[in-house]
């Protein structure tokens, strides 16, 4: 059947105490309204609707999408009233109701709540709390079957020890909604259109109100301040490693990971402390991640190692390349299979090719190093005249001595070596050695200052 999602996402979140909307704010990464709708896209729905109000405009402009439509809710007057705000636009079979603020959800959960949903019947979310106090109460009849959600402040005594809340997330067949919502009533100690007073109507007009619950418990849980949103984020750091070591990752510590992003991940991985992986990030067999490592938008081959404090972001290591510690891997940088980089190099738009070696102290950018190629410590590549940036060629074999100044546009030959502390200016031809520096001079009887006493 055809699947229409909404998505609430108009409020303020005053307890956030921030001029960001409320549901701008990350988990992972990413927006907490950004979760959601990839949940939904998950979904194959027929359209997605975001129901929009406070900071309408950050949202629209952070979120936009050809799959996503916005409309606004220009007054904040319950969920009953979001809902009617999308409801011109609602043609599916199905119409299954979301909030922006609660990013956790799981495709599979959400799968089995559509199941139930029929002509005649309906499926909402459940969950059982140790503490439910601020959640809408599940009121069954003898039977067993659903009768009503109570809110907490209209619930009485007796209505406020059930134990099983309302979640807000709810499916039901969308040939109904609109009946359904026309009748919402505001005559409450709220004095809003509540969405849960549809389940009333819907016993009342015949219909089953099938429940399902969340495998987790905070798959459901939104955040309204920014501890919450501390909680949201640590649960979902532990799900991800969680999922990572069911792969066969080993995490040397899964409270000290964090995944910004999407990863995939081969065999025999190794991961210490305190690594954070973000965007969308390759790692191959055997690959190896020293602690205190941050690797964005990267690809590491097949038995690469990235040692202690490195950072990598757009970069990719070959099979059995080695970068750090101390490394720095800018967009543009590629090692292939064997490449090493040392510590306190900075690479960026560079390749350097099979076995080529940079240990320590150098700057390679906008450059392209042959196989086997050796870089010297305190090597520059000059890329950049202030206006412009210029490539540096090196061919294999070439050995370039410490403290050397490569000043682009220039090209070294297979086996070129520079002298240490040569500033290089001009081609160097294959097999040769280029000094760019001025000649020692001894100056005989020569006098170190002396400090002046006072």
């Amino acid at each position: 059947m055809s699947l229409d999602i909404v998505i609430l996402a108009a409020g303020q979140g005053t307890r956030m105490r921030s001029a960001m909307p409320k549901v701008l704010h990350p988990v992972a990464g990413q927006s907490m309204l950004g979760h959601v709708i990839d949940t939904a896209r998950a979904l194959s729905p027929t359209a997605i609707h975001v129901v929009i109000g406070h900071g309408a405009e950050q949202v629209r402009e952070r979120l936009s999408a050809e799959d996503v439509s916005f409309v606004m809710q220009t007054e904040q007057l319950g969920t009953g009233h979001a809902v009617t705000q999308a409801l011109p636009a609602l043609s599916a079979e199905r119409v299954l109701i979301l909030y922006g603020d609660v990013p956790l959800i799981e495709t599979q959960t959400l799968e089995r709540l559509l199941q139930q949903v029929g002509p005649e019947q309906l499926a909402l979310l459940t969950v059982e709390l140790a503490d439910p106090t601020g959640y809408g109460r599940i009121v069954r009849g003898e039977d067993g079957r659903v009768q009503a959600i109570v809110e907490h402040k209209d619930a009485s005594a007796q209505q406020k020890l059930i134990r099983e809340g309302n979640t807000g997330i709810l499916a039901v067949p969308g040939e109904r909604l609109g009946n359904w919502l026309g009748r919402l009533s505001n005559s409450n100690a709220q004095g809003e259109y509540y969405l849960t007073d549809v389940i009333a109507m819907a016993v009342a007009d015949g219909l089953a109100v099938a429940t399902e619950q969340p495998l987790d418990a905070m798959e459901v849980q939104g955040a309204n301040d920014r501890i919450q949103l501390a909680e949201l984020e640590r649960h979902y750091q532990q799900r991800a490693a969680r999922r990572l070591m069911a792969q066969g990752v080993t995490l040397r510590d899964p409270a000290r990971f964090d995944l910004r992003g999407r990863v995939t991940v081969g065999r025999d991985v190794t991961i210490d402390v305190n690594v954070i992986l973000e965007g969308e990030v390759v790692i191959e067999d055997g690959v190896q991640i020293g602690p205190n490592c941050v690797i964005r938008d990267s690809v590491l081959r097949r038995g690469a190692h990235v040692k202690a404090n490195s950072h990598l972001e757009g970069a990719e290591l070959g099979a059995g390349a080695d970068c750090g510690p101390f490394a720095r891997l800018r967009p543009g940088a590629v090692l292939a299979a064997h490449a090493h980089v040392g510590n306190f190099v900075e690479v960026k738009n560079a390749r350097l090719g099979e076995g080529a070696k940079a240990g320590h102290l150098a700057y390679l950018g906008d450059a392209e190093i042959g196989a086997r190629s050796n870089i010297g410590a305190g090597t520059i590549t000059c890329n950049y005249d202030g206006a412009n940036k210029s490539r540096t060629v090196m061919g294999e074999d070439v050995f370039i001595g410490s403290n050397s100044s490569l000043v682009a546009p220039v090209t070294l030959g297979d086996g070129a070596t520079t002298g240490a502390g040569s500033v290089i200016t001009a081609d160097v031809p294959a097999g040769t050695l280029a000094l760019g520096r001025a000649r020692q001079a001894l100056i005989q009887g020569w006098t170190r200052p002396q400090k002046i006493r006072k």
